[in-house]
């Protein structure tokens, strides 16, 4: 069978690699779904990072002394780790640092509305039972009665 020879058109302009230059079907390249005008979409695990960041930032600013040198990291799952009540929602790793489970705080949480607002102050209070676990002090002592309150 013969070969085709390239027409003339197609010596004279070559395509461009593929990728670099173009969308699909030389349509320009894909726009987000949402628009320019819409945040960017966040999930789950760095949601619950900001929240966690946040609430530590809060708790170092009520009493820098005895929070300056806590560490909090987030795993999603514990090992083995298990109580009688129920799986761990944080580890302490003496005698600076915390290990928050993401998955057994999100999933097993009874939240009676589930809206950002209350995910929030289940994270901060997460947060709160936390450091004051690896401090081995009433939650209360950390903060007086103005938890959240600037």
């Amino acid at each position: 069978m013969r070969r085709r020879r390239p027409s003339q058109r197609a010596l004279s302009d070559p395509r461009p690699v593929r990728g670099l230059s173009r969308g699909r079907h030389g349509r320009g390249l894909r726009s987000s779904v949402a628009g320019p005008f819409l945040p960017m979409l966040t999930g789950r695990e760095l949601r619950f990072e900001q929240h966690v960041l946040d609430a530590m930032a809060y708790l170092r600013s009520v009493d820098p002394e005895r929070l300056g040198g806590v560490r909090i990291d987030v795993a999603n799952m514990p090992d083995s780790a298990q109580h009688d009540d129920g799986i761990d929602r944080w580890h302490i790793v003496p005698p600076n640092r915390i290990v928050l489970f993401r998955v057994p705080i999100d999933r097993l949480a009874k939240l009676h509305c589930s809206d950002p607002v209350h995910y929030r102050a289940l994270i901060e209070r997460t947060v709160l039972l936390a450091v004051s676990d690896l401090l081995d002090i009433d939650p209360w002592e950390l903060v007086s009665g103005d938890f959240g309150e600037d």
